[in-house]
Order: C-alpha cells, then sequence, then structure tokens
C-alpha cells in the first residue's frame, strides 16, 4: 500500500507514494514549497475521506488556508470538512486541547509535550500529519538532540504518515531528525540571472526505490508540480 502525496509527478520519484505510517522529512530554505507540498498532503487525504491534523507553532488556521487559497487544489473547501484538525501549540485553544491529555506527576516539560502530542494524535486516529517546523519545536527542547529524538521516536511509532517540516538552507548539514526519519525530502532553490530555479529531491526513502537526481519543481495554479523526467543541474 503507498500513500499518495497530492503533489502532481513526485509519486513517480518513489515508487508510487509514501509507505504508510511512517515519519518523512521536509527540509528546505524559506519559500522552497515546504508548506504547499504538506496542504497538497493534506488535501489529498481530506478528498479520500482520511482523518490529517496539522500542528503547528507560528501562524493560524486561518493564515494557513488564506496562504493556500490562491491554489486550485481546494485547500480553503477541505480544510473546512470534519476531516481536518489545525491545532498551534501556542494558542490558548491548543494549549487546552493538549491539556486534556496530562498525565499529571512530576514528568518534565519536555516529555510532557511529547507525551500530550503523540496522545492526542493517536485519541483521533489521525491517518495524515503535519508538524511545522523543526526549528520551532526546538524552541520547547532546551537540551536540543536528545529531547528532539525523544520526540521523533515517538512519533514513529504512531499510526499516522507524518511529514515533519525542517528548515534547512546547506544541504550538506544533516540533523538528528535526517538520520531518525524513515525519508528526507530536499527543497532547492537557486536564483540565476535568468530568475529562481527550484528542485526537487528525494535523499533518503526505506524500503522503497527512489530517484535521488534533483528534478524540476514548479509552483502553478495547481499548487506544485514535480517533473520527473527533468533534472535541475547545480
Amino acid at each position: 500500500m503507498r500513500i499518495p502525496s497530492g503533489v502532481s509527478g513526485f509519486d513517480q520519484l518513489i515508487q508510487g507514494g509514501f509507505l504508510p505510517r511512517r515519519l518523512y522529512v521536509l527540509s528546505g530554505p524559506p519559500g522552497s514549497g515546504k508548506t504547499t507540498f504538506t496542504a497538497q498532503f493534506m488535501a489529498e487525504g481530506l478528498r479520500n475521506g482520511e482523518q490529517c491534523m496539522y500542528i503547528t507553532m507560528h501562524e493560524t488556521e486561518e493564515e494557513l488556508i488564506n496562504d493556500m487559497s490562491s491554489f486550485d487544489f481546494g485547500f480553503e473547501t477541505l480544510a473546512n470538512s470534519d476531516g481536518f484538525r489545525f491545532i498551534n501549540l501556542v494558542s490558548p485553544k491548543g494549549k487546552h486541547m493538549l491539556n486534556q491529555f496530562s498525565k499529571g506527576g512530576s514528568t518534565s516539560s519536555v516529555q510532557s509535550l511529547t507525551d500530550k502530542i503523540v496522545a492526542f494524535v493517536n485519541s483521533r486516529q489521525v491517518d495524515r500529519l503535519v508538524i511545522d517546523s523543526t526549528m520551532l519545536l526546538r524552541l520547547f527542547f532546551a537540551n536540543g538532540s536528545e529531547e528532539m529524538t525523544r520526540f521523533l521516536t515517538a512519533l514513529k511509532q504512531g499510526d499516522a504518515t507524518t511529514l515533519l517540516i525542517s528548515e534547512m538552507t546547506d544541504p550538506s548539514s544533516y540533523s538528528d531528525e535526517h538520520f531518525l526519519a524513515h525519508g528526507v525530502v530536499f527543497f532547492h532553490n537557486y536564483l540565476e540571472a535568468t530568475g529562481m530555479t527550484r528542485g526537487i529531491q528525494v535523499i533518503k526513502m526505506r524500503g522503497t526505490n527512489i530517484d535521488c537526481d534533483i528534478r524540476s519543481l514548479t509552483f502553478t495554479d495547481d499548487g506544485l508540480v514535480v517533473d520527473p523526467r527533468s533534472k535541475v543541474d547545480i
């Protein structure tokens, strides 16, 4: 079984889609298409009647919907369905929702946050999960690597197919999430004299034969489109 990404052309790079119930990291610089990719991933799941959840720490649901409404893949309509849940971890509503899953006791704040998020996701029987982003998660994790490892390990043990956004400007610099994830996808931006050239590259995908070349990535009215036949030279 494969989980379609909802991004035209991308699934041809990974044998037809993501393997279910695994953790995938989307890495790249700002403006490279990561959020749009995850919105298309959510929209595809909602069209198929799946339970989808978007967890963030830096924007409102209205901002996300408004940003995606400029595309024609119908996110603004699908996000109003019963299958979509949006949580901003630092908003009063988000904190209230997670506090329902507090175990109490003397657990650390980090362990408590991890447990709450995982318990909340599992309680909703989420099929597709997006978390935006690791940069903001690290604000909660004072001890860095150890705490991020615990959080990612807990996510990998859940039932959702998870996309984790990772802000990254140096493609040669790897973080904990790249080693722990089942799959890693890089987004590239190249500013040239003729304009911006965009590319997408599958770096790692366990259990899957992949195309590791950088392939053309384009913003269109229908969202992101990958041309699996067009190789981007760097």
